[in-house]
């Protein structure tokens, strides 16, 4: 028996700068994880996941990361992204200056 789908978003790294980035609803990367798109559907998460791959002139390494509904937009469920979503942790700038 196969498990329930579970809510997802699609990252990615940006080509040029290295900054993980979200897929939004309207095909847009973000650095934002809150404007991320929240897919619910296993078969809409897999077109979009599609559409990721192809954009190998400004993402690499895109996937599907669970994620759940927030207050604010999507929120990460596993530690790494939520690592991911603060950005490098060398030294604060960017995103880390918000934290």
């Amino acid at each position: 028996m196969s498990r329930p789908f579970t809510p997802k978003v699609l990252t990615a790294n940006r080509l040029r700068q290295g900054d993980a980035v979200w897929l939004t609803e309207d095909d847009r990367w973000t650095t934002d994880p809150l404007e991320a798109e929240l897919i619910e559907d296993e078969a809409h998460a897999d077109i979009r996941l599609i559409f990721a791959q192809s954009q190998r002139n400004y993402v690499v390494g895109a996937y599907l990361a669970d994620a759940r509904a927030g207050a604010r937009g999507p929120e990460p469920v596993h530690f790494r992204e939520a690592f991911r979503s603060r950005g490098p942790s060398n030294y604060a700038h960017g995103k880390q200056e918000r934290f």
